[in-house]
């Protein structure tokens, strides 16, 4: 069993910058590929990105790209997603997710077997 912990969620103006962070409990972690996922209220969870466990491959949605980094430091177990540019579209509770099997696909979220409980992020106009 896998345990994530999302830290790092606040309040931020427009055009602020957050890091998130989501540790991971276990030894395995470096072979998970990560993905982050955001829920804003009345909304379907989506993808936000993703990083494969070597940390060489990464993968934006397009909607944040060029503003939302990931990132990960296998060492202590954690992965990232430093976001610049907020803005109040980008309100939402963020999730970590691990895939633990590989899937070929990381966009989806039924490819990610542990999830954290989330981090709220609140940008404000």
């Amino acid at each position: 069993q896998v345990q994530l912990v999302e830290s790092g969620g606040g309040l931020e103006q427009a055009g602020g910058s957050l890091r998130l962070s989501c540790a991971a409990s276990g030894r395995t972690f470096s072979r998970y590929r990560m993905g982050w996922f955001r829920q804003a209220p009345g909304k379907e969870r989506e993808f936000i990105a993703a990083i494969s466990g070597s940390g060489g491959r990464t993968y934006y949605a397009d909607s944040v790209k060029g503003r939302i980094t990931i990132s990960r430091d296998n060492a202590k177990n954690t992965v990232y997603l430093q976001m610049n540019s907020l803005n109040p579209d980008d309100t939402a509770v963020y999730y970590c997710a691990a895939d633990a099997y590989g899937s070929d696909v990381f966009i989806r979220r039924t490819s990610y077997d542990y999830w954290g409980q989330g981090t709220q992020v609140t940008v404000s106009s």
